[in-house]
């Protein structure tokens, strides 16, 4: 009899929370309720006391409402993606037309050149006397006497302010030294987590005996955000393309939702449990007494603490200290929480669906299958005695001299033997090292300069210009420093053997930053360490922009001087490199530095800090950005300035801040900042 009675009023909470086809009616889920026996404090015949079908009717209503209600959340989210996509394209427009008028500029110099005297001499690029930091060399007789006189309507000088505080990242936290990001990353989450809490509290009864209610909207915020939250995950997805986003920072807002899905998972099981136990009216709270011998229960709480484990394992200091559990048990425990959500309730499916639809066809059919590719690769042990050099070369597969590739071959044609682009990454495993390893995947940022571009520099030997072969060859190399796990066992096995069988997922990554250096006739270049795996590949390519074709033949008559003239005319690039020790210098081989440098690359290299301490880096900036400044008023023109750091985050916050107050004086800085690592 009990059990019936408790099935009963189960019955009408799992009726109401699937009543969410559009047209339900609270008349069409009352009429459907028939309790099969009488209830404490009921009427005549076993049926609901009017008090008891007036607290049954609320409920009704509350839970229909918030079903209406989380119909529209999904439309919100289309509408905002609607204009981050349109404000990216305006940048990519904005981008070309910046790039187009450089090429301009560029071809009227060229004009000018050849009616100027043959003996005009070459702007070589240099490296900085050791211990300093190179600072601009800008033509004094053009400087105004007072500095950059910046000429800005004062419309504009509220934009400025707000973007320089977008820009600008605080300090961390005292005490518990946490990380905080960016003004404007911090607002677009908080924007985020605003727009959840309004459809988490809007119209919330808030008298105690409704706890069921603030618990059913936890599930419907959790349910609507799922299937974001393995959509951002995914390294092959739209929104990448459509906002210009990489996938870093579009890992951290995944991070952010993963958070929130936790906290509302704890909201919906522990305000239910509360609402059961203790503030439920009493004729339910007896009806409930077999409520943790359910499925209905017991599948939920299996869901809840799975998806609580993914929490506390995707920890940045959990994260750091065992990486390869945080790899296996993000897996297995996102297995287990969705298939215990599908049969938990019947209205998540279609979420559901979708979540694990996303998750199979990024893990499975794109990345572990289409985007996946082995390579035979070298091993050497660098000078540090911490860092592996991880390298090979093949034939790039699909040019256009070869032969049509078949429709198999196409569907891999984004792997990682086509190519790849500046600082794209990949995910490597090793099966030599272990059944461990060889289920793991660690990302590292390609270290070489991308295919086709390797070929563009003539050597002072040779000057022939590049054979069109050799663009189609491909020089792989990444850089690996050993911390523990996967990258301690990598070091191991590298000295003791020279070769090993690497299977590469990728190539991933955004030339979002890339597009707006060369949109930018200043371009400063700011390395940390291992960040030079990021940062040479972008300066190769800038450096040698545009010349593969253009200047071949030039080259090949001798022309190499006014080549490198003609590109450091178009554009001005300054690479600063910091390392903490003078060993770590072999991680960029110097003839590759001596190839920029005659690309026309301003090169810094200042003391390892292990010596000389940090370098003054707010200052290199602010001084690169006056300078660039300076030549704009002289020149009365229009100048932006481009820069990318990729370092530790104490550089990369301090290159960042330098950039603010370069914004907040008038001058026009764009800033991409490149985290390497989790």
């Amino acid at each position: 009899m009990e059990q019936n009675e408790s099935s009963w009023l189960l019955g009408v909470v799992g009726q109401v929370s699937r009543a969410s086809q559009p047209g339900t009616s609270i008349g069409s889920v009352m009429s459907q309720l028939a309790p099969p026996a009488e209830l404490p404090g009921s009427g005549p015949g076993g049926r609901p006391s009017p008090e008891q079908l007036a607290f049954i009717r609320r409920l009704v209503v509350y839970l229909l409402e918030g079903r209406a209600l989380i119909q529209t959340y999904n439309a919100v989210l289309l509408v905002v993606l609607a204009i981050f996509t349109a404000s990216h394209l305006t940048g990519v427009v904005r981008n070309r037309r910046q790039q187009a008028r450089l090429e301009v500029a560029s071809t009227a110099d060229d004009s000018e050149d050849d009616r100027s005297s043959s003996s005009s001499s070459t702007l070589e690029g240099s490296a900085s006397p050791s211990g300093s930091i190179q600072k601009p060399q800008s033509d004094i007789e053009r400087q105004p006497l007072l500095g950059p006189r910046l000429r800005t309507k004062p419309i504009y000088r509220p934009v400025q302010l707000c973007n320089a505080w977008l820009m600008y990242q605080p300090q961390p936290i005292p005490l518990i030294n946490r990380a905080l990001p960016s003004n404007s990353t911090t607002t677009l989450v908080l924007a985020y987590l605003g727009l959840n809490v309004f459809y988490q509290c809007y119209h919330m009864p808030l008298d105690p005996g409704f706890l069921f209610i603030v618990a059913d909207r936890a599930g419907l915020v959790f349910v609507a955000n799922l299937p974001l939250l393995y959509l951002l995950a995914a390294k092959n997805q739209p929104l990448r393309r459509l906002t210009g986003y990489s996938y870093e920072s579009l890992n951290i807002l995944h991070r952010r939702v993963g958070e929130l899905l936790c906290f509302e998972a704890l909201v919906h099981g522990g305000c239910m449990i509360i609402w059961i136990l203790w503030t439920a009216p009493g004729w339910l709270q007896e009806r409930f007494s077999n409520f943790f011998n359910t499925w209905l229960v017991l599948l939920g709480l299996v869901a809840l603490g799975a998806y609580e484990l993914l929490f506390f394992t995707s920890l940045g200091s959990f994260r750091q200290r065992w990486y390869e559990l945080f790899l296996a048990s993000h897996v297995v425990l996102q297995i287990v929480a969705l298939a215990a959500l599908w049969l938990h309730q019947h209205n998540t499916r279609p979420f559901v669906g979708a979540a694990l639809a996303i998750f199979v066809l990024d893990r499975l059919v794109w990345r572990s299958i289409l985007k996946s590719a082995t390579l035979k690769a070298v091993l050497t042990v660098l000078d540090d005695q911490e860092t592996v050099l991880l390298s090979a070369d093949w034939d790039i597969v699909g040019s256009p001299t070869s032969q049509p590739a078949s429709w198999t071959q196409k569907l891999h044609q984004n792997n990682i033997l086509r190519g790849w682009k500046p600082a794209d990454h990949v995910f490597i495993s090793v099966d030599e090292l272990g059944l461990t390893p060889a289920l793991q995947a660690h990302p590292f940022t390609v270290a070489s300069a991308a295919p086709g571009e390797q070929a563009a520099v003539v050597t002072p030997e040779s000057s022939e210009p590049p054979d069109a072969n050799s663009a189609r060859h491909a020089w792989f190399s990444l850089l690996i420093r050993a911390q523990t796990g996967f990258t301690s066992a990598l070091l191991h096995h590298a000295q003791n053997h020279q070769t090993v069988n690497v299977r590469v997922d990728g190539p991933y990554g955004s030339q979002g930053p890339l597009h707006m250096l060369r949109a930018c006739k200043t371009n400063i270049l700011v390395a940390g360490g291992s960040g030079i795996a990021v940062i040479f590949p972008l300066a190769w390519s800038l450096a040698t922009d545009g010349t593969n074709q253009k200047t071949s033949s030039a080259m090949a008559a001798g022309g190499r001087r006014k080549n490198n003239n003609n590109n450091r005319r178009k554009r001005n690039i300054h690479l600063l490199w910091i390392v903490h020790s003078e060993s770590q210098r072999s991680w960029i081989p110097r003839e590759r530095l001596d190839e920029l440098r005659a690309l026309g690359v301003d090169i810094a290299l200042p003391e390892p800090t292990a010596v000389a301490g940090r370098p003054d880096v707010p200052r290199y900036v602010e001084e690169m950005t006056a300078a660039a400044a300076a030549d704009v008023v002289a020149q009365d023109g229009e100048d932006v300035v481009g820069v990318v750091v990729s370092g530790p985050g104490g550089l990369n916050r301090s290159v960042r801040n330098a950039c603010s107050a370069a914004v907040r004086d008038g001058r026009r800085v764009r800033l991409s900042v490149e985290k390497f690592g989790w």
